[in-house]
């Protein structure tokens, strides 16, 4: 990952940090990373990744409140609190793990945990579009000592994006090629699409739930917190018909830009497309093969002549899940972004510190290719370090 990479931003170099918890919220992944001015480019280097585990409770609280429930101002405020301490200890841990000051550290880039996404709003009309993050920038700061940014999506919102994905252009930077059309595929509680064709403008979008409900599902039947290798997917079979229900989810054929989130996609809303007699292990090979299907329709819609298909966040340790989307990709290699020389599990975090340092340097984070905001916008408040 050390190779100059074109396009991958022009702020300043040196040592930053990126810290995020998904849509899954399975963990806080902190990653630090080098950027390095090169005359070709930015060289981009992973020099420390880790996953941190949430408190449960808190875990169990944060999950429930991503799924609509509902929560006291007091309650919020505490929460803000908690996950900002999290996420201040997880990157302390990870500096003391690599051996650097925090000194030596340009900037923290902390996306928070997302506890409720509208970008077209609380009733879905377009009015008063939110998204919202907890994680208070001011105690990240204030505990590590660094600047710290935060606070990202809500601009792009501001300026009638969806605040989401914001990774795109990172991925660009690391994975295009001008030889062929690739996509990137995160496979993290929310699938997502970065379309990186040989020439033309880099597009992406959510394509639908991954891993939030496979771990839910998951965890409801085996106790388990998530489906390890696709082990319990793989014991049950395809039920056609539940697919076809839960494919006729309106939200499946809006046209990008579009993004979703947990507040959509939760067990109650696989409850209600249920019979009731379904064998467990069926839905699950079930909510399996809709993640891949969703993909793999949106991929042949939008970008037909992908030939390589780049995977990284949890789903990439589904081989079960990989299988599948490589049947409904026949035309393309589907592999992981190891393969490419970056860390498949970090490739997040490792965004949010390039965001960090894009901030910084008062460059744009987004893209409108992809947000469908009305310009480039520099993302996030910045929290000076102590």
């Amino acid at each position: 990952m050390g190779r100059p990479q074109p396009g991958a931003g022009g702020g300043a170099d040196g040592l930053y940090l990126g810290l995020i918890s998904g849509t899954s919220a399975d963990g806080i992944d902190a990653a630090l990373v080098e950027f390095a001015s090169e005359a070709r480019g930015t060289a981009t280097r992973l020099r420390l990744g880790r996953t941190y585990p949430w408190d449960e409770a808190l875990r169990a609280r944060l999950i429930a409140l991503g799924q609509g429930g509902e929560a006291s101002l007091d309650e919020l405020g505490t929460l803000d609190v908690r996950v900002a301490e999290a996420f201040a200890d997880a990157a302390l841990a990870l500096l003391a793990e690599a051996g650097i000051a925090p000194a030596e550290v340009r900037a923290i880039g902390s996306h928070g945990q997302t506890v409720r996404h509208r970008p077209l709003g609380a009733r879905f009309d377009g009015e008063a579009p939110f998204t919202w993050q907890l994680g208070d920038g001011n105690l990240i700061a204030e505990r590590t000592g660094i600047a710290t940014v935060a606070d990202f999506r809500r601009r792009d919102v501001a300026a009638g994006g969806h605040g989401a994905p914001l990774l795109p252009a990172l991925h660009a930077a690391l994975l295009h090629d001008g030889g062929e059309d690739r996509a990137a595929l995160n496979l993290g509680g929310i699938a997502n699409l970065t379309l990186l064709p040989a020439a033309g403008a880099v597009r992406g979008f959510d394509t639908g739930p991954a891993n939030c409900l496979l771990d839910a599902w998951c965890a409801r039947h085996t106790g388990r917190a998530y489906d390890a290798g696709g082990a319990f997917a793989a014991q049950g079979r395809i039920d056609e018909a539940l697919l076809a229900r839960l494919l006729e989810e309106p939200w499946f054929a809006l046209p990008p830009p579009k993004s979703t989130g947990r507040e959509q996609f939760h067990l109650d809303w696989l409850q209600a497309r249920l019979r009731g007699e379904e064998a467990p292990a069926d839905v699950q090979a079930t909510l399996l093969e809709l993640t891949a299907a969703t993909v793999a329709g949106a991929l042949r819609a939008q970008q037909p002549d992908t030939r390589r298909v780049l995977v990284c966040g949890g789903g990439v340790h589904n081989p079960l899940l990989l299988r599948r989307l490589a049947a409904h990709l026949p035309q393309a290699a589907v592999v992981s972004t190891a393969a490419f020389g970056v860390d498949p599990d970090f490739v997040e975090a490792m965004g949010f510190a390039w965001l960090a340092r894009q901030t910084l340097a008062g460059l744009p984070g987004n893209l409108p290719s992809v947000t469908g905001a009305r310009g480039p916008r520099v993302l996030g408040a910045v929290y000076p370090g102590a």
